[in-house]
């Protein structure tokens, strides 16, 4: 997502008065600086938990310990769980996240690339898996890139509902 479509995204958050929170663990804090890289972003922005370790994701956002141990950490589940957390953690309209493999090489049974992001707003939840290509950095970009456009998308869907 270019600096103007993000600057988009965060007008659009502030005229509709939606907030937004994020959870994160392969992007580690990646998604929440993106955002916070727009000025005005302080108006939408709630926060952002960047849950590395896989026994924060239950600690801090309430994900399930027994989902954790019977799917690790890279499951669509989780992602959602993340999403949810970060909306009740931060109190936010809107709750964001990622998990996944970075790389350089497999982790948890799956390849470098694969990643979970999740999206809970107040219609529902969206989830996409992703196969991302390329080095460490560029996993981590396309997972926030990704995100932000899962976003994107979600609020579209919104206005074009609201428009019927």
């Amino acid at each position: 997502m270019s600096n103007v479509e993000l600057a988009q995204l965060i007008g659009e958050l502030t005229e509709r008065g939606l907030t937004i929170a994020t959870a994160e663990s392969l992007t580690g804090g990646g998604l929440v600086a993106r955002l916070v890289d727009v000025p005005g972003a302080s108006h939408v922005v709630r926060g952002g938990a960047c849950t590395y370790a896989v026994d924060t994701k239950a600690s801090v956002l309430g994900v399930s310990e027994s989902q954790l141990a019977a799917t690790g950490p890279v499951d669509e589940q989780v992602a959602r769980q993340m999403a949810r957390g970060a909306r009740l953690l931060f109190g936010a309209d809107i709750g964001v996240s990622t998990t996944g493999v970075a790389g350089p090489g497999p982790a948890d049974g799956f390849d470098a690339g694969t990643v979970h992001i999740a999206c809970a707003h107040p219609t529902g939840e969206e989830h996409r898996l992703l196969h991302l290509g390329g080095d460490r950095a560029a996993v981590r970009a396309g997972a926030i890139g990704a995100a932000l456009a899962l976003v994107r998308d979600v609020l579209d869907f919104a206005a074009t509902v609201a428009d019927d």
